[in-house]
């Protein structure tokens, strides 16, 4: 069975702890609002779309790699 390419392994009152082809992201609800208030089982229903597109299809949120890897250079978050 293989692993998959992205799995959130952690949820927790700060945010959630997102696994990308075997490297561990955090995400904190400050930066990350979306998934503060979404059902556990929406937040577990990640999907990796093409290369570097991250996908919560029942929140509607895309994430692509590059916003994991240099936060700060995305210092938006919605609202």
């Amino acid at each position: 069975m293989n692993k998959p390419t992205v799995e959130v392994t952690g949820i927790s009152r700060k945010g959630l702890i997102l696994m990308v082809r075997g490297k561990e992201y955090a995400l904190p609800y400050s930066r990350f609002p979306w998934f503060e208030q979404a059902r556990v089982s929406d937040v577990f229903d990640v999907e990796m779309r093409g290369r570097s597109r991250i996908r919560w299809e029942a929140l509607d949120v895309d994430l692509s790699l590059s916003i994991l890897e240099n936060p700060d250079a995305y210092p938006l978050t919605a609202r």
